[in-house]
């Protein structure tokens, strides 16, 4: 298997940000909250709060830049990058191309 990176849970590109992440930083890729609960690497959907730190604090938008004292960045498997939404369209307009 390849080495774990920092990478954003919506896109899965590579965050070469610094420590420490700030609430305003945001995906080069994507553009997405980086210092959120889904890029955490206490946010566990199967346990309550979905969040394996107890003394945090409960927090609802879960994809959303937030205040959390204990986000730490979580390390991810590197994966396919998903595409943009126009290279997405792109996609499915070639797949579902008429035929002349």
């Amino acid at each position: 298997m390849g080495a774990d990176v920092r990478a954003c849970y919506q896109c899965h590109k590579e965050i070469s940000l610094e420590e420490p992440i700030g609430r305003r930083d945001t995906c080069a890729g994507c553009g997405a909250d980086v210092r959120c609960c889904l890029n955490c690497a206490f946010y566990d959907a199967h346990v309550a709060a979905a969040c394996r730190e107890p003394q945090a604090d409960l927090v609802q938008h879960k994809d959303a830049a937030n205040f959390c004292e204990f986000f730490a960045l979580k390390n991810m498997q590197p994966g396919p990058v998903r595409p943009s939404g126009g290279d997405a369209r792109a996609q499915l307009d070639a797949l579902f191309k008429k035929k002349s």
